[in-house]
């Protein structure tokens, strides 16, 4: 009576199964004569079992091996999984880029793309998702314009420029990645004109990038912002890039936290020119020529919380940029630098303003230690509003001083503070 009891019941769950519930049909790409390790283009066969996959409403499952194609475009309304480790989408030379335009509703997944311009271009596109997937051996990883892509879990490594470059992208969501050996640039995510972006960037460990393109700032970061707005950039492992980890670049809105940042060449978190209502907060930073820089107030950049954060092991010099100065935490115009702690820097471990480009900053509530200079304060004539209050500050040389430019013209700031009307303390 038991067993047939259990009969009934489990018959009535599968009855009550609704469609959605039932696994999709699988179209296996080897029917159809594509093979893997296999001598010439066999791009015409994939892109004829990709069409076919997307019209049928089946998944298109990829053999094991290294596929070469001369090109491809792939459909909408398609999932496209290879063998995990095992499948790799190589480029033919002289072959066209393998590309996702005016397209939706494609799943790439647990598939290798290397060589070309870009291991794949996605353009003009809304709900592309990359999982699982590797990236080599090609200029960039994943080149985006115009469209709205979600890349995790997938590994980045020996590109010649970077692993992702996105231009006026419609919100990205770049999640768990692994990037490494990249030529200039980690991820990328660009404006043509300033206006809102909404990315997510969180959870990515970056590594080992460089700056084969030169420049001062251009290149050589792990992540960096132009003229995109409402960015997020949290919780991701940055670790020896040739310049910056984090590079905002006239941005609004944009939130830094709770990232780690080891070992950059120059500034480790910038926020730079043009930008307003930055938040860069509860990150670590070990190992930078300057630790966090919100600056360019000269260029409009203003409005900042700097809160929370670890700074340390600021190194003497950049061995990429000459003019760096070692300074921890340094900001010009409506910022707050709270709550910061600061060790070991050859230098200013705060510093407030560039000569009489400083307007209305807070420095209170943080520890210092094991500094040449605790904090800094430009007193120079037409240097705006700057208010200390509540620091904890232990120095080599001078606890709180007061600069003209980067000269110390008043060794004991806080005994001082009256012969400076930009000046308040507490």
């Amino acid at each position: 009576m038991l067993a047939n009891r259990r009969l009934v019941l489990a018959g009535i769950a599968s009855l009550a199964a609704p469609p959605a519930a039932r696994a999709q049909s699988v179209l296996d790409a080897t029917t159809l004569g594509v093979a893997g390790d296999t001598a010439g283009d066999q791009g015409p066969l994939l892109q004829a079992a990709l069409d076919q996959a997307a019209t049928a409403g089946q998944a298109l499952q990829l053999p094991a091996g290294i596929i070469q194609v001369s090109g491809l475009d792939f459909p909408s309304n398609l999932v496209v999984q290879g063998v995990p480790g095992r499948t790799e989408l190589t480029l033919l030379p002289d072959g066209d880029n393998l590309s996702v335009h005016d397209r939706g509703s494609l799943v790439l997944r647990d598939i290798g793309f290397a060589s070309g311009t870009a291991g794949i271009a996605i353009v003009a596109s809304d709900d592309i998702t990359l999982e699982r997937c590797r990236f080599r051996g090609s200029e960039i990883g994943v080149s985006i314009a115009d469209a709205g892509v979600t890349i995790s879990d997938c590994h980045f490594t020996e590109l010649g420029d970077a692993a992702i470059h996105a231009m006026d992208s419609r919100g990205l969501f770049i999640s768990g990645n692994s990037i490494d050996q990249c030529g200039n640039a980690g991820i990328r995510i660009w404006r043509s004109q300033s206006g809102a972006d909404g990315s997510i960037v969180t959870g990515n460990r970056i590594a080992n990038i460089d700056w084969r393109g030169g420049g001062n700032g251009q290149n050589g970061n792990g992540i960096n912002v132009f003229k995109a707005d409402e960015v997020i950039v949290a919780n991701n492992h940055i670790a020896d890039c040739a310049f910056t980890a984090i590079r905002l670049n006239a941005t609004n809105n944009t939130q830094v936290s709770g990232n780690t940042c080891l070992r950059s060449g120059e500034v480790a978190i910038f926020s730079e020119f043009e930008f307003s209502g930055s938040v860069i907060a509860n990150n670590i930073v070990d190992g930078a020529a300057t630790g966090i820089s919100i600056t360019n107030l000269d260029s409009g950049g203003q409005l900042a919380v700097c809160a929370g954060n670890i700074v340390r092991n600021i190194t003497p010099n950049s061995p990429v940029n000459p003019d760096t100065i070692p300074i921890g935490i340094f900001a010009e115009a409506e910022a707050a630098i709270t709550g910061n702690t600061v060790q070991n820097v050859p230098g200013i471990a705060i510093a407030a303003g560039y000569g009489s480009f400083l307007r209305n900053v807070l420095i209170s509530g943080n520890v210092v230690s094991q500094s040449d200079i605790g904090i800094g304060v430009s007193v120079v004539e037409g240097a705006g509003p700057v208010h200390l209050g509540s620091n904890a500050v232990s120095a080599r040389q001078h606890a709180i001083v007061g600069l003209a430019w980067t000269e110390v013209v008043e060794a004991d700031l806080i005994a001082n503070a009256g012969r400076y009307p930009n000046v308040s303390v507490r």
